[in-house]
């Protein structure tokens, strides 16, 4: 069975091209345009993974991050940073929350493809 990943980004574009990357290597796709859409469409299903962007309306990544670690299903549910923040503060920022890798957009297929490789739940 193909292992889901969430992609929570305000820009279709860039979901578009992350889902058509992610379902080329075999996973499965669900999408979100910003944290509190997420939120929302969890709902307590398995998610391997979540792909989240930093800037966005109604809630940002950062906030949403904290807010996905309260909930017990969701709490080691390992999540990338994909992002144009590149500064060292928000980075530490991220990880503080709970992400476990960042990723600088604009992104190389193949590195978000390693990153979620490795971190994908089993």
């Amino acid at each position: 069975m193909a292992k889901t990943i969430m992609i929570i980004d305000d820009s279709a574009s860039l979901r578009q091209v992350v889902a058509i990357t992610l379902h080329e290597a075999g996973y499965e796709v669900q999408e979100a345009i910003d944290g509190r859409d997420a939120i929302a469409k969890l709902q307590g299903q398995k998610v391997h993974l979540m792909i989240c962007d930093v800037n966005m309306p109604n809630m940002d990544g950062i906030t949403f991050l904290k807010t996905v670690r309260t909930l017990p299903n969701y709490k080691f549910t390992p999540i990338i940073m994909l992002t144009t923040e590149a500064g060292e503060e928000k980075k530490k920022e991220g990880q503080a929350a709970g992400a476990r890798a960042w990723v600088v957009k604009p992104f190389k297929p193949d590195q978000l493809l390693v990153a979620v490789s490795k971190l994908v739940l089993p």
